[in-house]
């Protein structure tokens, strides 16, 4: 349990991180642009524009001290090759975290970080896809343009959950990812995200725990090795909760070795 004056530290590196990112995100956008402008005419896919926008992401992460970060098995991300990448959902931070993979891909978003000044402005530079939840037709639209991108070499980030996990269990997960893989022919290629819950819970924004924050990198996974997309998504969901099986209890692990070696605090008097 947090003492009242580590309440006070986290609510106080939480405020100065938030007044980072709106300082910042002006000065950004304008660098955003810049590369847009210079490079739109060679980088039709917009390589360069989301290597800069990984930057602009991961600097949050690398300057917030109660954040340890950890990518592992990056490599199995191949230089081009197309995947739908397929991430469970525990915080907004998990945002800034996957950009810190450093490869090419589209994201798919709900529409209204869309219209968030900056960042949403420099997500329509980049031209990731919108979906407006709730709404059929949109979903349509938003498959269809998925297609498009899969189909010029773009690998998509895709959150299968489609929404947070209050408790960072997986959800269910819809099917969208999954089709496209399979009608597209292209790899899935799951990613399991660990700690980011404990950092910024889904209703909060005081970043109240020291986190010690894992992406692990699965395999991918042929889409036509299975009969079916639905057969694809379950498969990937059994393979990405092991995972966060496996994270979680070396976590525990962890923490419970380091309580056996703290050195024991004895109360002083006279």
């Amino acid at each position: 349990m947090r003492s009242p004056v580590e309440a006070v530290l986290d609510f106080l590196a939480s405020l100065g991180l938030w007044v980072l990112i709106l300082v910042t995100c002006p000065i950004l956008f304008i660098g955003a642009l810049a590369v847009w402008l210079v490079t739109l005419p060679f980088d039709r896919r917009l390589r360069l524009l989301h290597l800069y926008s990984c930057a602009w992401a991961s600097l949050y992460t690398y300057v917030f001290p109660y954040w340890r970060v950890r990518i592992r098995n990056r490599e199995r991300i191949c230089d081009g090759a197309t995947y739908v990448l397929a991430s469970n959902h525990q915080s907004l931070l998990d945002i800034l975290v996957l950009f810190r993979l450093y490869k090419h891909f589209k994201w798919v978003s709900k529409e209204s970080v869309f219209r968030l000044p900056f960042v949403g402005w420099n997500m329509r530079l980049n031209r990731y896809i919108a979906i407006r939840r709730g709404d059929r037709a949109d979903a349509r639209r938003m498959m269809a343009a998925c297609g498009a991108a899969l189909d010029a070499g773009n690998s998509i980030m895709m959150f299968p959950e489609g929404t947070r996990s209050l408790d960072g269990e997986l959800r269910e997960f819809r099917h969208g990812a999954f089709t496209l893989a399979y009608d597209h022919d292209v790899p899935v290629l799951p990613i399991v995200l660990d700690g980011t819950l404990d950092a910024l819970p889904k209703h909060g924004l005081v970043l109240h725990e020291r986190a010690d924050i894992v992406v692990q990198v699965l395999e991918p996974i042929a889409a036509r090795s299975f009969p079916d997309a639905d057969a694809l998504r379950m498969h990937v969901r059994s393979a990405m909760a092991k995972t966060l099986a496996r994270l979680r209890a070396a976590r525990r692990a962890g923490s419970r070795a380091s309580r056996r070696t703290a050195p024991i605090r004895r109360p002083t008097g006279s």
